[in-house]
């Protein structure tokens, strides 16, 4: 009997308003206490990234909240057949930058989508892996024949958290107690780094008849945090025995004057581990399912910034399983790093290229530094 399959039929892609480019993004971030920030120039030019999209005016105006951004790259799945959406039986979206604590993102999604019917909806929790944990929430059900049709999103919207406004009550407290009123380089890193959009997957049981899709062979989730401390986190304050204490245990006036709600990086720890770790754990994966590297025609690598580009080449060669650079594909340098949604936008870029050929074998590979998880995947164009 024939194994069961499940294919990617569509892909779609969500992004807000017109590109940003290096010299706009403090017209939209703003200048914390009204100064140009001494790291950003430092940061673009080792992440690489000259262009991405905002779901805010240069006033921070809100044009867009993350649960409509992915309602809509849903709804561009179906602009040709706008009925075929009824049909959906499962809706299931990633993100680490939901608008509220409660609803839930996919809910608040599904809310943007009344031409959907009731369904299950699932909403993994998460940082940049939470995508992929909704595409093999989907790939699942629908490979166990418990769903027919699917759609999965990966989504971000930090731009709103990052404006120079957040950060006033730190800016503040510094004056108050004479020390240098600049935010950590731990805070002001991030802003030069992340972007706004969505993307969306359509799942079925059989290939798209019309034109390309992706079998999808694997999905390999692997997370370290049994044995790593927290390297990137959002409404909590690392603590100097590498404790994380969340925003619940401060009164208001801290989480604002301590900014907890900004999100933080230990880049100490990113530099350490981030390719020291799941690039490693992909060829003992690749040995158990028999997987040759030399099979893989397009490798797709989730990277915040292209300083990690060099170390994951590296990183794979020293472990026989080394990629030739022309096999890379990445939109990062013109989409920033969208977080979740940046494997759906690199997979739908890639498919919408022409480069992608039926036969080619796609290796996804999404490494999330928050507490050291990654996502593989492997994908056949048919």
């Amino acid at each position: 009997m024939p194994k069961a399959k499940v294919y990617i039929t569509r892909t779609s892609s969500f992004l807000p308003n017109s590109l940003v480019t290096n010299d706009e993004m403090e017209e939209y971030l703003g200048y914390i206490n009204g100064r140009k920030s001494k790291t950003k120039n430092l940061i673009l030019r080792n992440n690489k990234i000259k262009e991405r999209y905002y779901s805010i005016t240069k006033e921070g105006k809100t044009t867009h909240t993350n649960s409509e951004m992915a309602s809509l790259a849903v709804k561009d799945l179906f602009n040709n057949r706008p009925d075929e959406i009824k049909e959906i039986d499962l809706l299931c979206c990633g993100t680490s930058s939901p608008d509220q604590l409660m609803p839930s993102h996919g809910v608040m999604v599904h809310g943007w989508l009344p031409e959907m019917s009731a369904i299950e909806v699932i909403t993994p929790s998460g940082n940049c892996c939470s995508g992929m944990h909704a595409l093999k929430y989907a790939y699942m059900s629908l490979l166990t024949n418990e769903k027919k049709k699917a759609v999965c999103t990966g989504s971000e919207r930090l731009s709103r958290i990052m404006r120079a406004e957040q950060f006033e009550g730190e800016i503040s407290q510094l004056a108050k107690l004479e020390k240098d009123p600049l935010i950590a380089f731990e805070k002001d890193f991030l802003r030069w780094m992340l972007s706004d959009g969505a993307g969306a997957f359509l799942l079925e049981k059989e290939p798209n008849p019309t034109g390309l899709s992706l079998s999808i062979d694997w999905i390999e989730l692997i997370s370290f945090a049994n044995q790593e401390e927290v390297c990137m986190y959002m409404g909590g304050e690392k603590m100097e025995n590498g404790e994380l204490k969340g925003y619940t245990e401060y009164n208001p006036e801290e989480i604002m004057g301590k900014s907890l709600l900004s999100i933080k990086q230990d880049t100490k720890l990113l530099g350490e581990k981030t390719t020291a770790l799941g690039f490693v754990k992909l060829n003992g994966i690749l040995k158990e399912r028999n997987q040759s590297i030399e099979e893989v025609d397009h490798f797709l690598v989730h990277m915040s910034s292209y300083f990690f580009e060099e170390q994951i080449f590296q990183t794979l060669e020293e472990n026989g399983i080394g990629i030739p650079k022309e096999k890379w594909f990445s939109n990062l340098s013109t989409k920033g790093n969208v977080g979740s949604g940046s494997i759906y936008l690199m997979v739908d870029e890639l498919l919408k290229s022409g480069k992608a050929k039926k036969g080619q074998k796609i290796l996804l590979a999404i490494p999330e530094s928050a507490r050291f998880s990654y996502a593989f995947s492997l994908l056949t164009v048919c």
